[in-house]
């Protein structure tokens, strides 16, 4: 018989026995699928307002339509409606021309999150995580508890699309599909539509629906993209060129920038039997011989298993990584926009401001973050109707994907805030912040696996090596742009001078010739003394759309006999054989750069250069961006000295004279000073 606590002489009744708070909280817990993780937490992907939410659906959709049309090698048409049904309800609709997707595997690609064929791959594409556009169609279910209709057709399957109605449980991560048929889609040969119903708030300005679809015409001058409005407004982006981006190949990971952990996970991985054979074969750019010498300063053993690596082998690998010289991460995974195509986009989006000058955009050299490869990109367009009175526009992209939200947390931002703009000649208080003035910056990353902030894929986080690759890129830019202000200004003070000692020397000599009855004597020599400047005089011609003729008068206001080079950069695309018959021409490199030989123009006299340029790519030719060597930058109006960076090899000055002199000496100093700094 169980004995009784006695207290005070009483029997105690017995306590009864708790459950302990841990086995109760541990009785409650339970898995959270990703569907339900993210239903609670919307605005992790970018849901967090109805006009964003509205925004972030199409993006996803047309993002998805634009990798498939170019995995597929079709030129992107897409077309996009948006129909207001009440004051909060949207019909939405994105259609276009890709390959369309297997009937089998539409319910996964539209309604599963986390499902998508680009997540491990070490290539560049738009979807990365493969949420976005099932997040899309979980949203409208959940907000107007309507499911999403898809239809899609692959090429040769005759007539027969499929159509279907998807809505995503969010306890499985499962979708549950109803009215699944096939039907005869008239008139497509193949492509996707899907159509859902969202709750959302369509508003225009600087964060809509139609600057996003403008911003992505600009990077993606190969799309042409259609609009609908929910006031029955049509809008076309055209199409600016056939030519479509390369093709990114799938790579294996760079070992620059790589962590522990990264190591670690990639070993126990693998499929090779020892480290030596992990390190060759598992990463890019690390060869047999580089392979030995990490192996002897990491003093790792090389023919252990790579499962077997340890934490210290890998601290110790690492360590020897950074000793070595690796080649840079190849460029194939990659689909740069390239210098002539951000030029076309930005000029067939924005012809309507007017710009007067589109800086020469830059294209960096790939680095590596974390060992992913990335490419920065940056252009600059200045003048004209852009409104000069407030902050310049920021134009942010990553993957050719427009980035509209979350300006200041980006890398971008930071970037362009930490430079001295006052020294390319925009305005800066403080020199730092972002600047003032007509100018709008265009800054694109491109990047096997972007380094988002969140997973709404709205900022670009700040790696050191990131955003030191931002801030060359824009430097550069900057330096085409100031060049460009400083030859406008000492080009407007010498056609000054010029028009003076044009006008007033001849009317001195008429009157003096009358006086004294004599002839007016010739007085090209007078002024060509009194200039001094050999003068390179661009001019374009608008033949029709597609063609442009090129003219460069050279005059020779010096006294003495001039030899030299000028250099240009030209579409390659667009170059016939107009070029090549001209005397002068010398040659052209792979990337499009030409030059002109010009020998002994005589003091006085003048040359011309001519040629056409024919095709998409002509009016990207600014004839104003013109260089030259072999002569004393002082004495030369209208080009530039040739840039070191260009590659190649031109004259050296072999003339110089005393008195060779123009009045804007202390910023050509300047100008050296700079491309020294840079």
């Amino acid at each position: 018989m169980p004995s009784e606590e006695v207290v005070n002489g009483d029997a105690a009744p017995k306590k009864e026995k708790k459950t302990a708070t841990a086995v109760k909280l541990a009785s409650k817990q339970q898995e959270i699928s990703v569907t339900e993780f993210f239903e609670k937490n919307k605005q992790i992907l970018g849901f967090d307002s109805r006009s964003k939410s509205l925004l972030m659906g199409i993006k996803e959709a047309v993002d998805n339509s634009l990798d498939a049309c170019e995995e597929a090698g079709f030129l992107p048409d897409i077309e996009v409606k948006v129909e207001r049904l009440n004051d909060e309800d949207y019909r939405i609709s994105i259609e276009d021309n890709g390959p369309g997707i297997v009937h089998k595997m539409m319910p996964n690609v539209f309604g599963r999150l986390l499902y998508g064929s680009r997540f491990h791959a070490l290539r560049q594409s738009r979807g990365q995580q493969g949420i976005g556009i099932s997040a899309t169609v979980m949203y409208g279910n959940i907000t107007t508890g309507k499911p999403a209709h898809v239809i899609s057709k692959i090429e040769g399957e005759d007539e027969v699309a499929w159509g279907m109605d998807i809505v995503i449980d969010t306890k499985t991560n499962r979708p549950i599909v109803t009215n699944d048929k096939a039907f005869t889609w008239e008139g497509k040969e193949h492509g996707t539509k899907i159509e859902y119903t969202i709750k959302g708030r369509y508003i225009t300005g600087k964060q809509s629906v139609f600057e996003y679809l403008k911003d992505t015409a600009i990077v993606n001058p190969h799309a042409e993209i259609v609009f609908h409005d929910p006031d029955g407004k049509r809008y076309v982006f055209e199409r600016a060129t056939d030519i479509m981006p390369p093709r990114p190949k799938e790579i294996k990971p760079h070992p620059e920038g790589m962590e522990i952990g990264d190591i670690l996970k990639y070993a126990s991985n693998s499929a090779q039997k020892t480290v030596r054979a992990f390190l060759k074969n598992d990463f890019s750019r690390i060869t047999d011989r580089l392979a030995t010498e990490i192996l002897e300063k990491s003093k790792v053993d090389g023919e252990k298993k790579p499962e077997k690596i340890t934490r210290e082998d890998a601290i110790a690998i690492l360590a020897a990584i950074k000793t070595v010289k690796i080649m840079a991460p190849p460029t194939d995974c990659l689909s740069p926009i390239g210098d002539t195509l951000i030029k076309k986009g930005l000029m067939h989006v924005l012809d309507g401001l007017r710009p007067d000058y589109y800086a020469t955009p830059v294209t960096r050299s790939p680095k590596a973050v974390n060992g992913n490869p990335f490419i920065v990109e940056a252009g600059i367009v200045y003048g004209g109707d852009i409104p000069s009175d407030g902050q310049v526009q920021i134009l942010r992209f990553a993957n050719r994907v427009p980035l509209l939200y979350q300006q200041g947390a980006c890398a971008i931002t930071k970037a362009i805030s930490e430079m001295d703009w006052r020294r390319y000649g925009l305005e800066q208080r403080g020199g730092k912040g972002i600047p003032f003035g007509p100018a709008i910056i265009l800054v694109h990353v491109a990047s096997t696996k972007v380094p988002f902030t969140s997973e709404g894929k709205e900022a670009i986080a700040s790696f050191p090596e990131l955003q030191s690759e931002i801030g060359l890129a824009l430097r550069l830019c900057a330096r085409n742009l100031k060049s460009h202000l400083n030859k406008l200004e000492r080009k407007k003070k010498t056609h000054a001078k010029f028009e003076i000692v044009q006008e007033i020397l001849p009317d001195m000599a008429q009157k003096a010739a009358a006086h004294l009855n004599r002839p007016v004597p010739n007085l090209d020599m007078t002024i060509t003394r009194i200039m001094n400047v050999v003068w390179v005089e661009p001019s374009t011609k608008k033949v029709d759309k597609k063609t442009r003729d090129i003219t460069y008068t050279v005059y020779n206001y010096t006294n003495l006999p001039r030899t030299f080079r000028l250099h240009a950069q030209l579409p390659k695309e667009a170059v016939n054989l107009t070029l090549f018959s001209n005397e002068r021409f010398m040659d052209m490199n792979d990337e499009g750069r030409a030059q002109w030989q010009i020998t002994d123009i005589q003091p006085s006299e003048h040359i011309e250069i001519s040629f056409e340029l024919k095709g998409d790519m002509a009016d990207t030719f600014d004839a104003e961006d013109i260089y030259f060597s072999g002569l004393n930058p002082a004495m030369v109006m209208g080009a530039e000295l040739l840039p070191g960076d260009w590659g190649i090899k031109g004259m050296e000055i072999v003339q110089t004279d005393e008195g060779d002199y123009v009045e804007d000496e202390e910023e050509d100093a300047e100008e050296v000073e700079d491309l020294d700094d840079e």
